[in-house]
C-alpha cells in the first residue's frame, strides 16, 4: 500500500566504519533532487576512534524531508537504521512511538550486545519498544551474498553494507538510483570494481524490500513548492566558503585564509583550498596565533584576509585581533561554535562564544559580531561580513555553529549580479599635503586603505597606539582618549550600513521570541505551530549583534513579554539587558550539545503565553 506523507525524519546510525554519513548524506542529496524540502543534522562521535561497538563510538545522520516548508531536521525519527545494538541503544530516545526501526540482524549477536552494555538478550524488550515495526534484516549477509561474484576482498564487500540499507530506505520512500550511481562513478573513478559493487547492493536491498512482507507499505512524499531557480544541496561550511569567495569577487580583492584546523570548522579552509582556480590562497598554518597573523599580514598586503576557528582557537587568535583593532585592517574571523569550556564538546554544538567574541580582548577593543542563522543562510552572512569588514575598515567576527555548519538544506543558487558591489576605501596616489594613513572618511569613520608598494603612501603600522592621523606611535593622554573614543564610533556606525530588525509575525502582541544563529530554524517553526492555533507570539532573530541593529527598542516596547532562547547560560539575554535595561526578559537556555527540539520549545512558550 502506498501511503501519502508530507513529512519524514529518517535517522541513519551505526559504528563510525560503517558509513552512516555518506548513507545520511546520500539519501538527502537525492530527496532534494526529487523537489523534496530537506533539512539535515550529522551527529558525530566525540570520541576519536571509540571502541568498535560501543555507544560511544556510535555515529548518526538524521534527515528531515517533506513537502512542508521544513526549518529542522526534526525532533524525533519515524524511521531508524540501527546497524548494531549500540546504534539502537543510543538512538532510543529520538524515536516516535510508531517508528519503524530497520537493525542488520547479523550484528546483534550475543557479543555485540554485550559491547553496547546490554543487561539481556532481547534489547528491545529492555529499551521498552518491543512493540514497534521492527525489520530484522541480516544486511551483512545479504551485502557478502550479492557480491560473492564480485572478486573484491570480504573487508570491501562488508564496507557495501551501508547501501544495503539505503537501497531499502530507497524503496520505502520511492527515490530513484541515478544521483547515487553517478556519486559513485565520481568517487571511485579509478576503482571502478568498487563502484559497481556499491551499485549492485543498492539494487540488491531495494529488491529486498520489494519482495518482504515486512515492507508492505511504501511512502510517497510530495515535491515541496519552491522559487524557480537551480538548487543544490549545501552546508554551512560550504557555504560560508563560497560567501566569502563571493565578497572577494565582488571586492576585487584577492582571498587568502590562513587557518589552523579545528572541528568544527576545518571544512571552510578545505573548502577554500579547492578553489585556486579563482584566485583563493590558503595557508595551514602550524597553530591558531599563526593563522591570524598570517592573515593580518595578508591584510596589509590588500588582500581580502580571513581566518576559520572554533571556540578554543578563537582564545588563542584574541591578542592578534587586538592587533587587527589597532591597526584598523579589514579581517573576517569566522567562529563555528561548539561546548566547551577547553576542549569541551569538539563535535556537538553550543552557541558559547557569544560573550569571547564581544568581550575577549584586552582594553578598549570593539569589532563587529554578526551571525548566521541557518546553513544557507551563511552564504550571504559570510558576504555581508567581507562586505562590512573591507568598507569600514574594522575586523568582523562571524559566528556560526556546529549545528548549521555541518548540516545542510537546499540552496538557490544566486546570480552574482544581484549582490553589491564591495568599494574598500583603497587610496591609489599620494594626496595633496601627504598621506595620513589614520584620517578617516566622514560618513563611516573608515581609514584608508594603502597597499605596500605604492609611491608615497609607504607607511608604519602596529600595536602601539597610534597618532589620530598620522599613524606614527604616540602616548599622548589625549590622543589615545580620541583614538578609543573614534575606534567605539566607527563600529557604532555599521549600524547604518544594516537593515533594521524585523519581526515575524504581528508587529505586537502577547509573546516575542527573541533568537539568534543557528536555533532560527526551531524557533521559527514552534512560533509557526503556535500561530497556527491563534495565539499571539512573533520572533525576532537577530543577525547584527555588536553593534545592535536599529529599532530594537520600539520592537521591544511592543510587546508584553520577551523570551531570550539559546544555547548557552543567558549570553544574549545579559547583552540585551546591558544595552536596553528597562525591559524585563525571560530565558529559555540549553547546554547539552545539542539543538532546541520543536516539542520543547513549544512547551516552554506555552507556559510563558498562559502565565498571566
Amino acid at each position: 500500500m502506498n501511503q501519502e506523507k508530507k513529512e519524514v525524519v529518517i535517522r541513519f546510525s551505526g559504528d563510525s566504519g560503517d558509513g552512516m554519513q555518506l548513507t545520511g548524506l546520500l539519501f538527502s542529496d537525492t530527496s532534494a533532487l526529487v523537489g523534496n524540502a530537506t533539512s539535515t543534522f550529522p551527529d558525530f562521535p566525540a570520541e576519536i576512534r571509540a571502541p568498535q561497538g560501543t555507544v560511544a563510538g556510535v555515529s548518526g545522520f538524521q534527515v528531515n524531508f517533506g513537502s512542508t516548508n521544513i526549518l529542522t531536521p526534526g525532533d524525533y525519527c519515524d524511521v531508524l537504521v540501527a546497524m548494531n545494538p549500540a546504534a539502537l541503544k543510543a538512538n532510543r530516545c529520538w524515536l516516535k512511538k510508531d517508528a519503524t526501526i530497520i537493525c542488520d540482524a547479523d550484528s546483534f549477536a550475543k557479543k555485540d550486545l554485550e559491547k553496547a552494555a546490554f543487561c539481556t538478550d532481547n534489547p528491545f524488550t529492555e529499551l521498552g519498544i518491543e512493540d514497534y515495526n521492527i525489520v530484522m534484516c541480516p544486511i551483512t549477509t545479504m551485502t557478502k551474498d550479492a557480491l560473492a561474484e564480485s572478486g573484491l576482498d570480504n573487508k570491501s564487500i562488508v564496507k557495501c553494507k551501508n547501501m544495503f540499507a539505503l537501497g531499502i530506505c530507497y524503496y520505502m520512500f520511492d527515490r530513484p538510483t541515478e544521483h547515487s550511481f553517478e556519486y559513485f562513478d565520481k568517487k571511485f573513478k579509478k576503482k571502478p570494481a568498487i563502484a559497481e559493487a556499491n551499485k549492485t547492493v543498492l539494487k540488491a536491498g531495494i529488491n529486498y524490500a520489494a519482495n518482504t512482507h515486512q515492507f508492505a507499505n511504501t511512502y510517497k512524499v510530495g515535491k515541496a513548492k519552491q522559487e524557480k531557480g537551480t538548487y543544490r544541496s549545501i552546508t554551512g561550511n560550504q557555504a560560508t566558503a563560497w560567501g566569502l569567495i563571493a565578497a572577494a569577487e565582488k571586492s576585487g580583492r584577492p582571498l587568502f585564509c590562513g587557518s589552523y584546523p579545528i572541528t568544527p570548522a576545518t571544512a571552510i579552509l578545505e573548502e577554500l583550498a579547492k578553489r585556486k582556480d579563482l584566485g583563493v590562497k590558503t595557508l595551514q598554518a602550524e597553530d591558531e596565533i599563526a593563522g591570524i597573523c598570517t592573515s593580518i599580514g595578508a591584510a596589509f598586503a590588500g588582500n581580502f584576509a580571513v581566518t576559520t576557528t572554533s571556540g578554543p582557537g578563537l582564545s588563542l587568535k584574541s591578542e592578534a585581533l587586538g592587533l587587527a583593532v589597532m591597526t584598523e585592517l579589514p579581517l573576517v574571523i569566522v567562529d563555528v561554535q561548539r561546548g566547551g569550556p577547553s576542549t569541551g564538546l569538539p563535535t556537538k554544538t553550543e552557541q558559547a562564544d557569544l560573550d569571547q567574541a564581544l568581550w575577549g580582548r584586552n582594553g578598549e577593543c570593539p569589532l563587529v559580531v554578526m551571525a548566521a542563522s541557518t546553513p544557507s543562510d551563511c552564504f550571504n552572512a559570510a558576504f555581508k561580513a567581507g562586505k562590512v569588514s573591507l568598507e569600514h575598515m574594522t575586523p568582523v567576527i562571524l559566528l556560526t555553529d556546529g549545528f548549521i555548519a555541518n548540516g545542510s538544506e537546499p540552496w538557490k543558487i544566486p546570480s552574482m549580479k544581484d549582490y553589491p558591489t564591495i568599494v574598500p576605501p583603497i587610496i591609489a596616489e599620494k594626496p595633496e599635503g601627504g598621506y595620513l594613513p589614520y584620517k578617516r572618511d566622514e560618513k563611516r569613520l573608515a581609514r584608508e586603505w594603502a597597499l605596500p608598494g605604492t609611491v608615497g603612501l609607504e607607511h608604519r603600522i602596529g600595536g602601539l597606539e597610534k597618532d589620530f592621523l598620522k599613524g606614527s606611535v604616540s602616548h599622548v593622554p589625549e590622543n589615545h582618549q580620541k583614538m578609543v573614543d573614534i575606534r567605539a564610533a566607527k563600529v557604532a556606525k555599521v549600524a547604518e550600513f544594516m537593515p533594521e530588525q524585523t519581526v515575524y509575525g504581528d508587529k505586537s502582541g502577547d509573546v516575542l521570541v527573541v533568537g539568534w544563529g543557528g536555533t532560527y530554524g526551531h524557533l521559527r517553526t514552534a512560533v509557526d505551530a503556535l500561530r497556527a492555533e491563534g495565539k499571539s507570539i512573533s520572533h525576532a532573530h537577530f543577525e547584527l549583534i555588536n553593534p545592535l541593529p536599529r529599532g530594537v527598542e520600539k520592537i521591544f516596547k511592543s510587546f508584553k513579554k520577551i523570551i531570550v532562547c539559546e544555547l548557552n547560560m543567558g549570553q544574549f539575554a545579559n547583552y540585551l539587558r546591558m544595552n536596553f535595561q528597562q525591559f524585563n526578559y525571560l530565558q529559555f537556555n540549553k547546554t547539552q550539545g545539542l539543538p532546541f527540539t520543536v516539542e520543547e520549545l513549544i512547551e516552554k512558550f506555552n507556559l510563558v503565553i498562559s502565565d498571566k
